[in-house]
């Protein structure tokens, strides 16, 4: 088990100190050595994209886009549309675990790297495909983000069929967790930022975090991401987590890099962590630092008790994913160990390891 990060440690980090000394002194952190930290950026060659662990078709399928030429986003949206239309995934479009009324809500966003434009949708119900909406909200409007009613109305003028998403699989969990759920929703009763048994069970294992982020860069040297989920599972209706909001949920840079997340949006939206992870790239930082750093932000900024275990840790988990202009990637999370993220190019896909500042229990 390792130690939580020493205020001097903090301090180094915040003073934005050479970033694979800081990187080193994570604890129990993946590092990729000061040699390679201080190496030269070889200039990028070929395509590339990067996703969460569940995005290995995704990753997979990007590139093959990116083979023929096609620009980042088309590749990303290809990409994450296996993971979308996929009804065992509970986690991501069809097939996503309902809020506690009994009712899918999709989140997404795009960001399109030449354009510096962004779309986005919020609680939208009955589109399988909430990607493809958020980039038609990019492409077709002057805005940047549509949620509910509105998005589903946006969604049905262009086209897009409107369905009951909710599968016999996730109405199935979602029973199983109204007939059990106690205390275990995410009402809270007046409290205080030092009461810690209040009814939030964050490390209950029928509540799901999953969402998928894919990030790439095609031919051109450009780069576009996506992140799309169906939320908290059971959420309170109309909940929106970190997913759609362009700065938290991904980011992009053209000339810098992209980065995205998965896990607890809250800690995310609090600390709008893909744009620090691209800022903390500009500076110099590898991705997998930069990712580091944005983990390191969360730790510092939770302070209500009921979010910290005993040794003033968060109980929760976020993990980052990031590449640079370079084609360099890295990722990693606040509790880890053994996670993985996916990688493809042109020599195949794979998984590379998440650095991570605390250690899981087993």
């Amino acid at each position: 088990m390792s130690l939580k990060p020493s205020s001097s440690r903090r301090d180094f980090l915040k003073k934005g100190a050479l970033a694979g000394v800081a990187a080193a002194f994570v604890p129990g952190a993946r590092v990729v050595g000061e040699a390679a930290a201080r190496a030269p950026r070889k200039a990028f060659a070929g395509p590339i994209a990067i996703s969460s662990r569940n995005g290995t078709r995704a990753v997979e399928k990007a590139v093959e886009v990116l083979r023929s030429g096609a620009d980042a986003l088309d590749a990303v949206i290809a990409g994450v549309n296996i993971v979308e239309g996929d009804p065992e995934d509970v986690t991501v479009g069809y097939g996503g675990l309902p809020n506690e009324n009994g009712v899918v809500q999709l989140d997404s966003a795009v960001m399109h790297g030449p354009t510096g434009r962004a779309g986005a949708v919020g609680a939208l119900e009955g589109v399988k495909y909430p990607s493809k909406v958020a980039r038609m909200v990019l492409e077709r409007t002057d805005h940047v983000l549509l949620v509910g009613k509105g998005a589903q109305d946006f969604a049905r003028m262009h086209g897009f069929p409107i369905e009951d998403l909710l599968t016999d699989k996730a109405r199935e969990m979602w029973v199983r967790w109204k007939e059990t759920l106690s205390n275990r929703d995410d009402y809270l009763p007046p409290h205080k930022p030092t009461d810690r048994d209040i009814g939030a069970n964050l490390e209950e294992v029928e509540r799901h975090w999953g969402t998928i982020h894919c990030s790439a860069i095609d031919l051109s040297g450009n780069i576009s991401c996506v992140t799309t989920t169906s939320g908290l599972s059971f959420k309170i209706p109309g909940r929106v987590g970190d997913s759609p909001i362009i700065g938290a949920g991904l980011y992009v840079d053209n000339e810098v890099g992209a980065a995205g997340s998965t896990g607890r949006g809250e800690a995310n939206l609090e600390n709008l962590c893909s744009f620090l992870i691209v800022e903390r790239m500009r500076m110099g930082d590898s991705p997998e630092q930069a990712c580091l750093y944005a983990c390191q932000r969360i730790v510092d900024h939770t302070r209500l008790a009921y979010l910290l275990d005993d040794r003033g840790r968060p109980k929760f988990n976020v993990k980052f994913y990031a590449l640079n202009k370079a084609g360099e990637v890295g990722g990693a999370e606040i509790w880890g160990g053994d996670n993985t993220f996916a990688v493809a190019d042109a020599a195949g896909s794979r998984l590379a390891p998440l650095a991570y500042l605390y250690k899981r229990e087993r």
